[in-house]
């Protein structure tokens, strides 16, 4: 698509994007490192050497066709942020790190948020089965790269090193544009799960098979994909159920499609709201396919835990918030995965929001206002001046 961008982890647009943030962050006054799975550090020292850090940041890499703002815009606010203390000469009693994750969209492997996971010591070891579109490993990957796969365990930090992690972000949705918002707070990340389904049929010439002898897989299919909108929409607020990516085979026009291949994301506040809705959409599947005499398999390629906001940076961030706009904050909960849900492994977390106009993203004409992200500078730097934790 014209004009999207591709920026995948371990690639060269990638490469090229840590040599220009590297140069920001050093411009910043920040020291600057890439850690043992590609992600970039930079890191603003304390009063103190070597005291614990809060980290801010995002991710670097983009989905295939991206925008130009999700994941960077959190990087580069964190950049700007320590760029206005060094200007103004003030060191904090705890270090700050600015971090660009390498891997949040799983772009080119299907291991979303590998390098955040690693970070929080979630993974130590290079997941060995796991290939890109080229089959290449992501050993081979790292290797090319120039890391040594063997050391991937010397990303992982150790608890107590880092204070908190903030993360902002823009917020990819409607919410905060509906209610004339420039910056919310997210109160979690929603619980979700992936599934790979396939429905197996028969194919058959498409001519000479009667209609009411057809085992089809792509109507069954197609019955399926209405199914999970009704019961998306059923289960409540903050659910949501989702097919995107569909392959049929054989993929012949004059050939009665034998099987489906078709992708299942689901979504919820919590993680019994999540599997209640998977179950029944599930059920529902199997019941379509039985009464049209076809079978259906499920394969869980993606589970991940809702992860809720720690409450006393949720209060100093919106309170950060109210003191730049002049008006309460509004909690939001956050459908799409975050390397923030990751990080909660490790520290305290928390989340920004910048309003996404049209509430458009993982595309092209993906979009900020100035005048939010300025806002989101100055409530972040404010946030950072009164940071505590009891």
């Amino acid at each position: 698509m014209e004009g999207g961008l591709f920026r995948f982890w371990l690639g060269d647009a990638y490469r090229k994007a840590l040599e220009q943030v590297r140069i920001w962050m050093e411009e910043a006054g920040m020291s600057v490192r890439i850690d043992a799975a590609g992600s970039i550090i930079g890191r603003y020292e304390a009063l103190t050497p070597d005291a614990p850090a809060l980290m801010t940041g995002s991710h670097l890499d983009t989905v295939r066709n991206g925008g130009a703002y999700d994941g960077i815009l959190g990087v580069m606010l964190g950049i700007e942020m320590v760029a206005a203390l060094n200007s103004d000469g003030i060191r904090m009693p705890f270090a700050i790190e600015v971090v660009g994750f390498g891997d949040e969209e799983g772009s080119r492997f299907p291991a979303p948020m590998l390098c955040s996971r690693t970070m929080a010591g979630q993974v130590d070891t290079v997941p060995s089965a796991i290939v890109d579109a080229q089959g290449k490993s992501i050993a081979q990957a790292m290797e090319d790269y120039g890391l040594d796969p063997a050391l991937l365990k010397n990303a992982v930090r150790q608890k107590g090193e880092i204070l908190a992690f903030i993360e902002a972000h823009i917020e990819q949705g409607p919410c905060l544009e509906a209610e004339d918002g420039s910056l919310g707070v997210v109160s979690a990340i929603a619980a979700q799960t992936r599934q790979r389904v396939r429905i197996y049929g028969q194919a058959d010439h498409a001519g000479t098979t009667p209609m009411t002898l057809r085992r089809d897989a792509l109507a069954a299919a197609a019955e399926v994909v209405s199914a999970v909108e009704r019961i998306g929409v059923a289960s409540g607020e903050n659910h949501v159920a989702t097919v995107g990516f569909l392959e049929v085979h054989p993929n012949v026009s004059n050939v009665i499609p034998g099987e489906v291949r078709f992708s299942l994301d689901m979504r919820a506040e919590t993680e019994a709201q999540r599997d209640r809705m998977v179950l029944q959409i599930q059920e529902e599947i199997r019941n379509i396919v039985a009464r049209r005499g076809l079978k259906a398999s499920f394969e869980q390629s993606h589970f991940l835990p809702s992860a809720a906001c720690t409450p006393e940076m949720v209060s100093q961030l919106e309170k950060a918030v109210s003191s730049v706009t002049g008006r309460p904050a509004s909690r939001l909960l956050s459908g799409a995965g975050h390397d923030a849900m990751a990080m909660v492994h490790l520290c305290p977390m928390a989340m920004l929001f910048i309003r996404s106009p049209g509430g458009l993203s993982h595309h092209p004409d993906e979009d900020v206002r100035v005048e939010d992200v300025e806002l989101a500078h100055r409530a972040l730097l404010a946030f950072v001046k009164e940071f505590h934790l009891s």
